[in-house]
């Protein structure tokens, strides 16, 4: 038994009675202990994860076993789960534990889940790199010329321990490619659903309107068994959509005849990997050969992406962090004689809160104030319903799926990148960053690896609500490339 194994192989072997959950759980919690040189996991909870692997056994041995029992995740550290830490990777809100569960880890337990605990991520989901965690970043198990390199971000921690083998899947968030962007870093497969597919209840938020949780797994088949069970509508999201949820495996049928796929000729741009535009043309080439036709569409608003969305969501941080004041719950600074609440707000969030979050808070305070709402916010909103007009225009003409690369380079070293220039970092999310301003789905599959032995991915867009057909054109285009390159185990 083995923490390598895929969710569907371990699955078969759970209700066949080949390895139990409990042997199954174990064999992840001592991957985890041997791969603490990662950093991926933050608050182990082996506790949890036995009781909840012997109640998977019992399940199991009574004929009674959802489409998860005894399937060991890791949880980003981004979703609450009753009296366990959940720090959104802050010191701000250091020693909290939530006394309810997040939809989304509700919905995994109710599938026979078992968590082993949680994992690194960005502070509050804001970064590429996963270098703004209060714990420190999560490293990438591949590695070239004996350099750290980064698991990206902010999915990073969830993206490290998928591709180390730590876990058989994890939970991820997405509010510019956090899913995305870690999952082409790290050669395993990610999908960002369409807003209100799953639910954000008990997700710490960052952007209401952009952040959207998904699976991030070993394989396409893993992400739709896991996506089949995060999803559905719960009346406690107010942008949860009632619409049913799809089989989404039982829709890998592999068939992809006729089908057409659009290469967006604006996401051809300075920047991009010579070995990333070759992979893409190969990509493409994987979809004709299967019987799609190919096409080249048009996405003319895609250069205004990156400042729209860092105008958007940073307004919508600074006022969902506003909540963090030291006054109910996490950090609160000590205070001297004379201080009053004022001073206690400051301190509290000059201690908590990171450099990159103030940033992004100072940032959004700014385009929401009075003098400048109009001329940043609101021209940004009236860019953004631009965007998402270019893809309906594209889908209306009859482009099944979106083939575009999911970032512009392979991953990088951790520390080389936005030390001195932020907007260096911000570039890494040019190819993902439209899909959550439009509301899409969006998948990367990986592909190869670069001269150097980095993983590689290509991303699939679809249509809003159109998962079914995107994980499908993602088993295609994953059986064609067949990637099965694994890291050499270093940690």
């Amino acid at each position: 038994m083995s923490a390598s194994w895929t969710i569907s192989a371990a699955r078969d072997a759970l209700r066949k009675g080949e390895v139990s959950a409990t042997d199954l759980t174990m064999s992840c919690l001592a991957a985890i202990d041997a791969g603490d040189g990662l950093n991926a996991f933050v608050h182990k909870t082996p506790e949890l994860a036995l009781t909840q692997a012997r109640a998977a056994d019992a399940r199991l041995k009574g004929g009674d076993a959802p489409s998860l029992c005894g399937i060991p995740l890791g949880i980003k550290d981004l979703f609450c789960i009753k009296d366990v830490p959940t720090q959104a990777a802050s010191n701000i809100l250091r020693g909290f534990k939530p006394q309810y569960d997040s939809t989304v880890t509700a919905k995994l337990f109710h599938a026979g889940a078992v968590c082993l605990g949680k994992l690194n991520m960005d502070e509050f989901a804001m970064g590429s790199s996963n270098e703004s965690s209060c714990y420190g970043p999560a490293v990438n198990p591949w590695k070239v010329d004996a350099r750290n390199l980064t698991p990206g971000g902010s999915s990073g921690g969830s993206a490290a321990a998928v591709a180390a083998d730590l876990c058989l899947g994890a939970t991820g968030t997405d509010t510019g490619g956090s899913i995305r962007q870690p999952a082409a870093f790290t050669g395993i497969t990610g999908i960002k659903p369409t807003y209100g597919r799953v639910s954000r209840y008990g997700i710490i938020a960052y952007a209401s309107s952009l952040d959207q949780a998904g699976p991030m797994t070993k394989s396409v088949r893993d992400a739709a068994i896991m996506l089949g069970a995060m999803a559905g509508h719960d009346p406690k999201d107010s942008t949860s959509a009632d619409i049913p949820v799809p089989d989404f495996e039982a829709a890998l049928t592999g068939d992809i005849r006729g089908k057409k796929i659009g290469i967006p000729r604006e996401y051809r741009m300075d920047g991009l990997s010579s070995e990333i535009a070759a992979l893409w043309d190969k990509g493409a080439d994987m979809l004709r050969a299967a019987g799609a036709e190919v096409v080249d569409i048009s996405l003319p608003h895609t250069k205004y992406a990156l400042p729209t969305y860092y105008i958007i969501a940073p307004a919508e941080a600074s006022s969902n962090l506003a909540r963090y004041d030291g006054v109910r719950y996490g950090h609160r600074a000590a205070l001297s004689a004379g201080d009053g609440i004022t001073e206690m707000y400051e301190k509290t969030r000059a201690e908590g809160f990171g450099p990159e979050v103030q940033r992004r808070i100072m940032v959004g305070t700014y385009v929401l104030s009075a003098g400048f709402y109009d001329a940043y916010y609101n021209r940004a909103r009236r860019v953004r319903a631009l965007i998402k007009r270019d893809f309906e225009l594209a889908f209306a003409a009859g482009v099944d799926c979106i083939l575009a690369p999911a970032t512009p380079t392979p991953a990088f070293g951790l520390g080389e990148q936005g030390t001195s220039d932020p907007v260096e970092m911000y570039l890494n999310d040019v190819f993902t960053i439209t899909l959550n301003l439009a509301g899409l789905p969006g998948i990367c599959v990986p592909m190869g690896l670069n001269k150097q032995g980095l993983p590689l991915g290509l991303q699939l867009i679809g249509h809003a609500w159109g998962e079914v057909d995107l994980l499908n054109h993602a088993y295609v285009l994953e059986k064609s490339a067949g990637f099965v390159a694994k890291p050499e185990k270093w940690w």
